[in-house]
């Protein structure tokens, strides 16, 4: 019945529209505060701002996948997600297109080019999908309207106004995900201006349009975040017992390793690859078929300062491993 569905999909498109429009109490009233702040602390021209933040509309939509993310499923469900046979095959496809590129930011910044690719292939499919929520949105619905995270998205709402006049960005323009983070690597507006770089040395730091600019960028982010280069990231574990007794097991939670591999090993944790007993480590369980163990690195915690969960990183790690697997088995192949 084409004109049911027809009927549908318009009620439907009116109600996603109505829930755009439906600002809470106080909202523009928390703009305007905003607006205030920015001119004396920043210099803003109060009445061009005033415009910016007119323009922006509250979002149900955004508020709704705050409070249902992602990392909120068990592994097994989130493991699904991103380690596809798809995602693997444009990661290799990925890597060979910009090899040089990759090949250069492990050489200047020691950061594995299977981590760089899997980082963006989890992100954004390698940029075929950045986002569709207007970042202003975002940014302004969780800065005046999300209690729980207000302060955060305030200075990132800040953080993307200051972007916006350096880079000369239109602020109405740019769009996002639901927590306005921006590009393929999807930095949020605080590690666009702090850790983004030139890679290409055209002036601009260019997180959309730019692979180089993308790679260097995610390789300098995790450089500043501690990467070791040339170490290992994780490795699967079993259990010779139960849990052993003293051992912290981390689970969805990231953790800095605050223990050592010996002390694993001596507590009953078990792995085949060879590791210093004075490498800092630490007992990771999470909830897939079954529960899986695994033994985590400085590496591993690094991952995980991208995103700050134990499911990202283990899904940037298995990505960049089948990524790689495949880039070596026909690196010349189109």
């Amino acid at each position: 019945m084409p004109i049911a569905r027809d009927l549908f999909f318009a009620a439907c498109a009116a109600l996603a529209a109505s829930s755009l429009h439906a600002e809470p109490a106080g909202y523009r009233a928390e703009a305007d505060v905003f607006t205030r702040e920015m001119v004396e602390r920043h210099g803003f021209d109060s009445v061009e701002l005033q415009g910016v933040l007119a323009d922006a509309r509250y979002s149900q939509a955004v508020v709704d996948a705050m409070d249902r993310p992602y990392e909120a499923k068990p592994w097994r469900d989130y493991r699904a997600l991103f380690i596809t046979p798809e995602r693997i095959a444009g990661g290799v496809a990925f890597w060979r297109e910009n090899a040089e590129l990759l090949a250069r930011a492990d050489a200047d910044l020691g950061i594995s080019p299977r981590i760089i690719v899997a980082i963006i292939g989890v992100e954004t499919n390698y940029g075929a999908n950045v986002g569709k929520h207007r970042v202003i949105d975002a940014l302004t619905t969780l800065g005046f309207a999300y209690p729980r995270r207000a302060d955060f998205f305030r200075r990132e709402l800040e953080a993307f106004l200051l972007l916006s006049r350096v880079e000369q960005l239109d602020p109405a323009r740019a769009v996002g995900s639901y927590a306005g983070a921006m590009g393929k690597p999807q930095f949020i507006a605080s590690s666009y201006r702090n850790y983004s770089v030139d890679f290409d040395g055209d002036g601009r730091r260019d997180l959309l349009d730019s692979n180089a600019d993308v790679i260097g960028s995610v390789a300098n982010y995790l450089k500043q975040h501690g990467w070791r280069p040339g170490e290992p990231v994780a490795f699967a574990a079993e259990l010779r017992a139960e849990v052993p007794a003293g051992i912290t097991v981390i689970e969805k939670t990231p953790g800095q390793p605050d223990t050592t591999a010996g002390a694993l090993r001596a507590a009953g944790v078990d792995w085949p690859e060879p590791l210093d007993a004075a490498v800092p480590a630490s007992l990771i369980r999470l909830d897939g078929v079954e529960d899986e163990y695994w033994v985590g690195l400085e590496n591993f915690y690094a991952i995980t300062r991208y995103n700050h969960s134990n499911l990202y990183a283990m899904a940037v790690f298995q990505l960049g491993e089948a990524i790689r697997a495949g880039y070596e088995r026909s690196p010349e192949q189109p």
